[in-house]
């Protein structure tokens, strides 16, 4: 995958978190973007931060001192992590279920 086609298919990926989240409460999930990096603030004070890695053709993704590397999909899969194979929505609707108690449409 080239540079071009890895920036957009990731892109498209946090764009689409983003957009899932546009209906929830803004008091339960504060979201925002710059420069390629989609920080969610949840109402607990956990922070999610996921950004695009061209250089390692990743997204990564930090929360509750953790950290992931999501490889892009192969075919019609998701964003899968490089060491435990977590799917990366799965995952986001997983933290925050778990920590707030607010099922994701992801």
């Amino acid at each position: 995958m080239d540079d071009v086609t890895f920036d957009q298919v990731a892109r498209d990926e946090l764009h689409r978190i983003e957009d899932a989240l546009s209906d929830i409460d803004p008091d339960d999930i504060e979201v925002s973007t710059s420069e390629g990096v989609l920080r969610l603030d949840l109402r607990d004070g956990t922070r999610i931060v996921i950004n695009s890695h061209r250089a390692a053709r990743q997204i990564w993704m930090a929360a509750v001192a953790s950290a992931w590397h999501f490889d892009p999909p192969a075919a019609a899969g998701g964003w899968r992590a490089s060491k435990s194979g977590e799917e990366l929505r799965e995952t986001v609707v997983k933290i925050v279920q778990d920590r707030i108690g607010v099922s994701l449409p992801l």
